[in-house]
């Protein structure tokens, strides 16, 4: 074998070894990164409190399993195949949503899911207007959202527009989207609070 073809033969398996180990992906969630604030003790069934979780609305332009990212200039973003959600991102930020609500509040998410006869439900809707990545800069989630309790006419609805400082890479704006939905979930749970007392105010995120 001579040394031209000793050559183009390991360049050959050199490409082939590249084909075989493509980049790997990396999955990531919104759940559990907040820490709740303490949850109330243990209430008997018959006074404990219900929520439904609707089905969150987010941009369609992050409708998409892929990260998608600010890169700082004027109105360009990357969309990142080797960085994705865990699921969809409207679940995602669902269920970090029923999981830091429900904890604040020490109550349960019947979403699609018989509630106790007479039992009080708040109905929570959540339509995420802005949901911005920039590593290295900022994570945002500007939203607007209502509560009501199933049955009653009065809706309390109020807007929050959260920003909060990422560190770099990806696992640093993911862990400010975290840090800011456990903001947007404490302003809904003082929401849930306010119309369970029968006022007027709003909590907090701009109500």
């Amino acid at each position: 074998m001579n040394r031209a073809l000793a050559s183009c033969l390991a360049l050959a398996a050199g490409l082939l070894a590249g084909c075989a180990a493509p980049p790997a992906d990396h999955f990531y969630t919104l759940s559990g990164g907040a820490t709740p604030a303490p949850a109330p003790a243990p209430a008997p069934a018959a006074a404990r409190m219900y929520i439904e979780m609707l089905a969150v609305n987010i941009p369609a332009q992050v409708q998409r399993n892929q990260l998608v990212v600010g890169t700082g200039g004027e109105g360009r973003v990357e969309v990142l195949d080797q960085h994705r959600w865990a699921g969809p991102l409207a679940d995602e930020i669902g269920g970090a949503l029923s999981q830091e609500v429900t904890a604040r509040l020490g109550a349960i998410d019947v979403y699609r899911t018989p509630a106790p006869d007479g039992a009080a439900v708040y109905r929570i809707s959540t339509n995420v207007q802005r949901f911005e990545s920039v590593p290295g800069s900022h994570a945002l989630v500007d939203a607007v959202w209502s509560v009501r309790q199933v049955g009653s006419g009065t809706v309390l609805t109020c807007r929050s527009v959260l920003r909060e400082e990422a560190g770099a890479g990806y696992e640093g704006v993911v862990a400010a989207h975290r840090a800011a939905l456990g903001k947007l979930a404490e302003a809904i749970a003082a929401g849930v609070r306010d119309r369970e007392s029968g006022g007027q105010g709003g909590g907090q995120g701009g109500c």
